[in-house]
């Protein structure tokens, strides 16, 4: 039987990870929707379902799938237009909810595949699956210019919240057990740091190296 999930489509950093798995061999392969199809002058258009068809496609391929294997789908929306190729195609497929093998694979697969784009892999825990939006964006106005372009800006909510005003200032840390959201290193006790402050949801802090 087959499986196919996806992972990251509610991650505000990187594309969304498609994945499919033959359940009795764990045979496994992926690919990533890029993150171009989540910019404004392409979102609104959703041709990232569209790429998800494709993607889907050559995941079956890969796996040598028949019109008579019995395939699991998840039943989420990002595979709209997924299970109506398979219908048109006449698959034998179900919509469903995924559990394992595949969910902690695919998940997996995210996290490396957000780690290799630069979010550290502590920062995960702290997150939280499936990343939780708003600390997220702490890591990305920590260096704004080279993070945002690794974001999904067509979103309702990165327009609202992704290009807010922030004061920088510095000051003293007497005590410190910071990290440096730029470079990811400790900040020492009784050092300089840089404090960025904006507001989203609620008013935010960042510490820096006083150079980051």
């Amino acid at each position: 039987m087959i499986q196919i999930d996806d992972s990251g489509s509610g991650s505000l950093i990187g594309g969304t990870c498609i994945g499919a798995m033959r359940k009795e061999t764990g045979e496994y392969h992926y690919e990533i929707i890029p993150m171009e199809l989540y910019r404004p002058d392409i979102f609104d258009k959703k041709v990232y379902l569209d790429h998800a068809v494709e993607i889907s496609k050559s995941l079956l391929e890969k796996l040598n799938v028949s019109k008579e294997e019995k395939i699991e789908i998840c039943r989420g929306y990002m595979f709209d237009k997924v299970r109506l190729w398979l219908k048109d195609y006449h698959y034998h497929f179900i919509s469903t909810s995924i559990g394992e093998p595949l969910q902690t694979v695919v998940e997996s697969t995210f996290e490396s595949y957000a780690v290799s784009l630069g979010l550290p892999k502590q920062f995960l825990s702290y997150t939280k699956y499936p990343f939780h939006f708003h600390r997220l964006l702490r890591w990305v106005y920590a260096d704004y210019e080279n993070r945002y372009i690794l974001c999904k800006t067509g979103w309702k909510s990165w327009k609202k919240y992704g290009a807010l005003p922030v004061s920088t200032s510095y000051r003293v840390l007497k005590k410190s057990n910071y990290r440096c959201l730029k470079c990811g290193q400790p900040i020492e006790k009784d050092s300089t740091a840089k404090v960025l402050k904006y507001i989203s949801n609620r008013p935010n802090i960042i510490y820096l190296h006083d150079q980051c």
